[in-house]
This record gives C-alpha cells, sequence and structure tokens, in this order.
C-alpha cells in the first residue's frame, strides 16, 4: 500500500532499480587498469628482482606516490587481462591398489615387502631388517637380522608370516634382485618368484624409480626406524629383537579403520606374475631382461603387464589415475620361460 499510493495496482512500477545499466562509482578507471597490465611487463623485463604479482605491482604503485588499488583489486585486473594462471585443478586421487581391481574392490589383500638396510650396531655389525605390510589390514611384518637378508630366509620369514596370520592374494616389491632375480636371468623367472607362485601368491613388481607404489612400507620402515631403531639404544641383536617384538605386538593391537582384511590361508599355486611397467618413448617394456613393444602412441604411460605361466601370454593394459577402473588390454603376446611352468 506504501509503494502504490493510491494507484490502481497495474499502474505501479515494481521495480527496486531504476532502468538502464549501472555504473558502479567504485570501480577502478581505465587508464589504471592500463597501467597495472603495463607496470607488470616492466617489471617482468627490468626488476632487478622480477617480482610481477598483485603485491609486486602495488608496492610499485605507493613508492611511484600514485593511487594504488588492492593487492586483491589488482590480482583481479590481471586475471580478466589473462595475466595470471588459473587456479589448479586437483583430480579426485584413485583409490589404494586402483591398478589391481581385485585389490581396489577389497576382495583380495596386497602385501608389500622391502628390506632396511644402512643400520648398524655396534657390538654387532651390519643389520637388515625385512620389512612388510599389508594394504587394507595393516598387518605389519619386520625382521631384523646380522647376515643379510637372501631368498632362503626371505622365503623362510614371509612362510612363516603367511602361515600364522594367512597368505594375501598379492605380495608387492620392488625390482630388487633378490626380489626379481639376476638381471642376467633373461625370460627366467626368480626364485623368490616360484616360492610366491607355489604359496598361491600373485608377485607384483612396481615400475624402477618411481615412488608411491610402495608408500605403505616406506612409512611403515620411517615408524619402525623412529620408534624402536632410534628411541632405544641396543646392546645386541636379542635385545633388538625383543624390543621389536613389543613393538609389533602393540602396533597389532592399534585400532584400525573399519575394512576388511581379506587374508586366505596357503592356496593352490599362483599361475601369474605381476609387472607394473612405465613405457619408453617408444612404446615399450622390459620384462624379464626382454625389450616387449607395446604401441608406438602409448609412450611414458603406466602399464600392467600379466605374465601366464602356464599358458606362456603376456597380456598388457593400459593404467590411467584419471579412470582408475578402465583399463582395456593393449596387447596380448606369447611370451617364452627358460623353465617349466610347475610349481
Amino acid at each position: 500500500m506504501r509503494r502504490a499510493r493510491g494507484r490502481r495496482l497495474e499502474r505501479v512500477d515494481w521495480t527496486d532499480r531504476p532502468p538502464g545499466r549501472a555504473v558502479p562509482v567504485n570501480r577502478t578507471p581505465c587508464w589504471l587498469e592500463r597501467h597495472i597490465v603495463m607496470l607488470r611487463q616492466w617489471l617482468r623485463d627490468h626488476d632487478a628482482l622480477g617480482y610481477v604479482g598483485a603485491e609486486a605491482i602495488r608496492r610499485r604503485l605507493l613508492t611511484a606516490g600514485g593511487r594504488a588499488p588492492s593487492a586483491r583489486t589488482i590480482a583481479r585486473i590481471l586475471h580478466r587481462a589473462g595475466l595470471t594462471r588459473p587456479p589448479r585443478r586437483r583430480r579426485p586421487a584413485p583409490p589404494p591398489g586402483w591398478y589391481l581391481p581385485e585389490v581396489a574392490r577389497g576382495e583380495s589383500e596386497l602385501d608389500q615387502l622391502d628390506v632396511i638396510e644402512g643400520l648398524h650396531l655396534q657390538a654387532v655389525g651390519p643389520v637388515e631388517v625385512l620389512t612388510a605390510i599389508s594394504l587394507w589390514g595393516k598387518l605389519a611384518l619386520a625382521a631384523p637380522a646380522t647376515g643379510g637378508w637372501r631368498v632362503q630366509t626371505i622365503a623362510a620369514a614371509l612362510a612363516a608370516h603367511w602361515r600364522r596370520w594367512g597368505a594375501p592374494g598379492y605380495l608387492q616389491m620392488d625390482n630388487d634382485t633378490r626380489f626379481a632375480g639376476s638381471s642376467r636371468a633373461v625370460r627366467r623367472l626368480g626364485r623368490l618368484i616360484r616360492f610366491c607362485l607355489a604359496a598361491g601368491v600373485v608377485p607384483v613388481f612396481v615400475p624402477p624409480r618411481e615412488t608411491g607404489f610402495q608408500a605403505a612400507v616406506e612409512s611403515f620402515n620411517a615408524l619402525w626406524q623412529a620408534k624402536v631403531w632410534q628411541r632405544f639404544r641396543h646392546r645386541d641383536l636379542p635385545q633388538l629383537d625383543q624390543r621389536n617384538r613389543a613393538f609389533l605386538a602393540a602396533h597389532r593391537r592399534w585400532p584400525r579403520p573399519a575394512a576388511a582384511d581379506p587374508r586366505l590361508t596357503l592356496r593352490r599355486p599362483a599361475q601369474r606374475v605381476i609387472f607394473l611397467r612405465r613405457t619408453d618413448a617408444r612404446g615399450c617394456i622390459r620384462v624379464l631382461g626382454i625389450e616387449v613393444p607395446i604401441a608406438p602412441g602409448w609412450p611414458h604411460r603406466l602399464v600392467r603387464a600379466e605374465l601366464h605361466v602356464l599358458t606362456r601370454t603376456l597380456r598388457i593394459h593400459a593404467l590411467r589415475r584419471r579412470e582408475p577402473r578402465h583399463q582395456p588390454v593393449l596387447k596380448t603376446l606369447p611370451f617364452r620361460l627358460y623353465e617349466p611352468a610347475t610349481f
């Protein structure tokens, strides 16, 4: 009624703003915007520091005694002029074990294996620690030894660990010769690979010189060194082993996330060996000392090479972190081995 003032409703102007385009009174003048853009170019080419950000431009304007908008206004002016980079678009990380579909779905467990080297006890000598941790259940293994870990001792430690807690579906390792076998043994499976196949565990080898795939065991290695090795002063190996067992028992009692631990008892032999590799500039990978051409149009990309030891075939799957569930088969080719396929 106050807006109508006695007039008929169809004759009342109900809009809140006057007609036409409103011009803000506090807008930065066009000449100042052009001056800011040219000042940025001058700072880039002639300034001793070479800073071209909004704070540097504002500081230069204030030094010259002219009008200086706020740093946020200058940043908006540079953005409208197309002189700033767009914000980085972060894609969601793929799920743990995304390169193995069964592990990513939580249907199978994966153990990561590693060896801590470079430790030394004054009364004993060099010490190496065999470590392993499961991806979902966080079941840890740490075993210090003075004579160095070899294939026979590693296999014995893994067998005892799996008999007690159950075997995982996959065992992931780096390309150490104790794990993958000698680099001179072309087309031959290493002894630890054959042990895993006989135990029903699929061995998985991560890409050389790439971090991230063994992040869980590397984190556990740092935890073990901080809480066991660096925390106490050890007289001899038995004392170190005693504190290590106490640490592992407490580590297993620590509450874990509500996730399944699909560990199984020892079962029938496995029939696959998986190599995670990155192709070179020509689209080739190396498997057991042999160069395998994949695709010229797939350079510097991740692939999963599955070697089926019974059928003697090598199946290559494409891997992309942007699409972790899409893993098409790039190539299938025969692969000859120099040993029988029985384990």
